[in-house]
C-alpha cells in the first residue's frame, strides 16, 4: 500500500540549509543574435517534410554501453529490456556501425504512421489556450496568484510563469522558501505542460483547504509549463505531429533547432550532447545560446530563495537527479542521502524508478545539473507516463492527463513541503520512518 503524505506537519519548518555551488562550470550567458531570413516555421517544415531521421534500436544492457550509443549521436528516448532506442541521423547510424554494436533501423515513417491531429487530443493546450488558462488562473486566485513573463523564445512569445504567493508577485522578491515547476523544455512533450498547469489549478481550487493553505501560507510556488512555446507551435502545425524535439533556432546548415536540454552552461558541450545541428541532441553554438535558456537562467538567479526544482518531461517514468553529465556521484554526502531518500519516497506515491540521471546514459548540459551544480538548488527531472513508445510514447492521448497529474500530485505536494530544507530528507530518522515501495521502469 501506498503511503499517505503527511500534510499535517507542513507547519514545522526547520531552518533551510543550502549546497555549495560549483561555480567552475556555470558558464554565462552568450547573447547570440539570430537573425530571421525567412519566416517563421518555413525552414522547419522544409526539414519536416523530408526528415532524414531514423528509428534505432540498439543491444545496449548497460549505461557505459548506451553512452557509447549517445556519443555516436542518438536521441535515446527509451531504455527496455537491454535496448536502447529513438532517433538517429544518417551520420549516427555510421559513428553507430563504428562502434561495434547490434542495432536495427527504420525510416520514421516505418516506425511512427503520422496521423491527422486527433479529436481527442484536442484537451492538450497549444500555445494560446495554455495562455488564456494561466490568465484565467491568475483571475481567480486573486491575492494568491500572480502571472508574470520571465523573458520571450525565439520568435517572441513570452515564457509565461504563474506564481502562488499572498505576499509578493511578479518578479518581486520574497523571503519564503521557493520551488519551480517547469514543463515544454521538449516540444513533442505536450503531456509534460499539462501536469504542471493542473498542478495550478489544483492548488488554486483548493487554498481554502487547512492542508493546501497552510502549504501555500509558507512557501513561494512558481510554475512555468511551456519553456519551449515556439517548438510546441510547430510541433501541432497543420494538423499533424511533426515528432520534434527542439526549439526553432535557424541552423546555418538548414535544420531547425536547439535542445534545450543540453544547452544549459554547467559542463555544457560534453558527453551525449551532440555538435551536429540536425541532431534532435544538438547542444547549441554556445552555452545558454538560447533565449528560452538564457531567461530560465535569468529567472533562476533573480530567485535566490528557490531552494527546488521539478522539470517534467516525457517519457518513460522516471524520477531522476544529479549528475547527468558524469557516473560519479554529486560529492556532497549528505544532499545525495537527500537527493536518494525524496526520490524513492515520490516513487512509491508514482510508482516511477528513481534513479541518477547518468544510470540510463551521459548527458550534459542539461537543466538539473546546471540548477543543482551552479546554484545548489534540488533538482528532479520526472520523466512521465507512458513507459514506452509502444504504449503511446510522446503522444499518449488525452486519458492519460487526468492519470498522469493524479499519479503525481503527492510528488508535486511533497517537494513543495520539503522547500524549506530539502536536506532534512536525508536525516537517518526521516529515512528510518519512510516507507517506501519502489515499482515501475523504462
Amino acid at each position: 500500500m501506498r503511503p499517505a503524505l503527511a500534510l499535517s506537519a507542513l507547519l514545522a519548518l526547520t531552518p533551510a540549509a543550502h549546497a555549495l555551488p560549483d561555480k567552475a562550470f556555470d558558464e554565462a550567458a552568450r547573447t547570440v543574435k539570430v537573425e530571421q531570413t525567412t519566416p517563421a516555421g518555413s525552414v522547419a517544415h522544409k526539414i519536416i517534410d523530408v526528415d532524414p531521421r531514423l528509428w534505432v534500436e540498439v543491444e545496449a544492457p548497460d549505461s557505459e554501453t548506451r553512452t557509447a550509443v549517445s556519443d555516436a549521436g542518438v536521441s535515446i528516448e527509451e531504455v527496455l529490456a537491454g535496448k536502447a532506442s529513438g532517433f538517429a541521423l544518417p551520420a549516427a547510424i555510421e559513428a553507430l556501425r563504428k562502434t561495434g554494436l547490434k542495432f536495427k533501423a527504420l525510416p520514421l515513417k516505418s516506425r511512427f504512421h503520422p496521423e491527422d491531429f486527433p479529436k481527442e487530443d484536442a484537451a492538450f493546450h497549444n500555445y494560446a489556450e495554455m495562455s488564456a488558462e494561466l490568465s484565467a488562473l491568475a483571475a481567480q486566485g486573486a491575492g494568491l496568484a500572480s502571472l508574470f513573463s520571465i523573458g520571450k523564445s525565439l520568435q517572441g512569445r513570452d515564457l509565461l510563469a504563474l506564481r502562488l504567493n499572498s505576499a509578493a508577485s511578479g518578479n518581486e522578491a520574497s523571503a519564503r522558501p521557493g520551488i519551480v515547476f517547469m514543463g515544454n523544455h521538449h516540444a513533442r512533450e505536450h503531456l509534460s505542460a499539462e501536469i504542471p498547469l493542473l498542478l495550478a489549478k489544483y492548488l488554486i481550487n483548493n487554498r481554502e483547504k487547512p492542508e493546501i493553505k497552510a502549504l501555500l501560507a509558507a512557501r513561494d510556488v512558481f510554475i512555468i509549463p511551456m519553456v519551449n512555446p515556439d517548438g510546441v507551435e510547430y510541433d501541432v502545425d497543420g494538423d499533424r505531429y511533426h515528432m520534434h524535439r527542439k526549439n526553432m533556432r535557424q541552423n546555418p546548415d538548414g535544420s531547425a533547432g536547439v535542445d534545450l536540454n543540453r544547452n544549459y552552461g554547467f559542463h555544457w558541450g560534453e558527453g551525449g550532447a551532440s555538435t551536429d545541428p540536425g541532431s534532435d541532441t544538438y547542444r547549441g553554438p554556445a552555452p545558454f545560446s538560447e533565449p528560452e535558456t538564457q531567461s530560465v537562467k535569468a529567472f533562476i538567479e533573480a530567485h535566490g530563495n528557490l531552494t527546488v526544482l521539478l522539470s517534467f518531461h516525457t517519457f518513460s517514468e522516471l524520477i531522476l537527479y544529479p549528475w547527468g553529465h558524469t557516473h560519479a556521484p554529486i560529492p556532497d554526502a549528505p544532499a545525495l542521502a537527500a537527493y536518494q531518500a525524496m526520490a524513492r519516497t515520490m516513487a512509491a506515491w508514482n510508482g516511477y524508478k528513481p534513479q541518477p540521471s547518468s544510470d540510463l546514459y551521459i548527458a550534459s548540459g542539461d537543466t538539473t545539473d546546471w540548477a543543482w551544480g551552479a546554484r545548489g538548488i534540488f533538482s528532479f527531472t520526472f520523466e512521465l507516463t507512458p513507459k514506452s513508445m509502444w504504449s503511446g510514447g510522446f503522444y499518449p492521448g488525452a486519458a492519460a492527463i487526468a492519470s498522469t497529474f493524479q499519479a503525481n500530485l503527492r510528488p508535486a505536494l511533497y517537494l513543495i513541503d520539503m522547500a524549506d530544507n530539502p536536506r532534512r530528507a536525508g536525516a537517518p530518522q526521516q529515512a528510518a520512518s519512510r516507507e517506501t515501495t519502489v515499482t515501475g521502469g523504462r
